[in-house]
């Protein structure tokens, strides 16, 4: 649930902190400790020394640990959407598990990746794998236990289109995104929106066991979702990125029309946030709670078009971001069993 330059840097890579920031599920790492470094680098930070604990931390940072929460909490609300009479609980664990292994892996490999540029940027410069904290041969073991022991889990308990998701996911977010596209193109945010969205379709073909009109609209939902969202951030970041050589959209084509784009990629997002009830797979309690923060957002969006403060604006825009994501999963939860 993007590119870099390398000298500043040689357009090699974006660290996977401000990666996360224009294109996928890793949102919160947005607020890192006393807002310089990022969480996962702030929890690096403290791991000192060899005692068992400090290691323990240092591998727990390297997988992200915010990204895990908030993409475990996405695939959730997908299989609760998609289980409105019965929820099988042990393949729902089995589901958001598997799916956690296999992000942390994604995430994990990334900074791999990513090192060169991390060293550059001041809220990942103090990450695990930038200090030696842990050295980049025991970084990819670590990936390739949490990727397999995760593609294991749902090999074994679930069923092959959510085995085929954890994949595409990984793919998309290590290859297309993490590799091409962020270093590359101003569409580097929407490429990342598809592994981002990939969590809560998982969740929910692991409980329907079916590509139906339910896991388009979820899908969807979180994809249409992280545009604003990270288009946000992109505003607030704008002469970090500049800096950096990362071609995200407020830099290439200026924050007045980043700012358009916003807007519509808001209204699309709630376009799609009220289709579940015409679907038939909620009732109105889901849909007048997501009118409410869909105009909220929408309002938002419509007075950024002439915001004089635009990195006051973007921020505010993108804390409303969490606030509706986290009503997306509660709701998409509780939608189906609600009148």
């Amino acid at each position: 649930m993007t590119p870099r330059s390398s000298s500043i840097p040689s357009q090699r890579g974006l660290s996977p902190h401000n990666r996360r920031d224009d294109g996928g599920i890793s949102v919160n790492s947005d607020f890192g400790a006393g807002g310089i470094d990022g969480k996962d680098s702030a929890l690096a930070a403290r791991a000192t020394g060899n005692t068992w604990k400090a290691t323990l931390l240092r591998y727990y940072s390297l997988a992200k640990p915010r990204v895990l929460y908030g993409n475990v909490l996405t695939a959730a609300a997908g299989f609760l959407f998609a289980s409105p009479s019965h929820i099988d609980w042990l393949l729902f664990l089995a589901v958001c598990l598997g799916t956690t292994l296999v992000i942390g892996s994604a995430c994990v490999l990334n900074n791999v990746l990513d090192r060169d540029i991390d060293t550059l940027m001041a809220r990942t410069k103090k990450r695990a794998s930038v200090t030696g904290g842990v050295g980049a041969r025991n970084a990819v073991i670590y990936s390739a236990v949490l990727g397999l022991g995760g593609m294991a889990i749902l090999v074994a308990w679930t069923n092959m289109l959510v085995v085929a998701v954890g994949l595409a996911g990984f793919l998309a977010y290590v290859v297309l995104y993490g590799m091409l596209s962020k270093r590359m193109s101003v569409h580097g945010t929407l490429v990342g929106s598809i592994s981002g969205a990939a969590p809560i379709l998982g969740g929910y073909v692991g409980a329907s066991n079916a590509l139906d009109a339910g896991a388009a609209i979820a899908f969807l939902m979180l994809f249409f979702w992280q545009l604003p969202a990270f288009y946000s951030i992109a505003i607030y970041r704008k002469d970090e990125y500049a800096r950096a050589g990362v071609p995200v959209i407020s830099v290439v084509r200026g924050v007045a029309n980043t700012k358009v784009q916003i807007l519509v990629y808001a209204v699309v997002f709630v376009a799609v946030s009220l289709l579940p009830q015409p679907f038939g797979y909620t009732g109105w309690i889901y849909t007048a709670v997501m009118t409410i923060l869909g105009a909220g957002w929408l309002v938002m969006a419509v007075r950024g078009l002439s915001a004089g403060h635009n990195d006051r604006w973007a921020r505010l825009m993108f804390r409303y971001a969490l606030i509706v994501t986290c009503a997306i999963s509660v709701m998409l939860s509780v939608g189906p069993r609600l009148p």
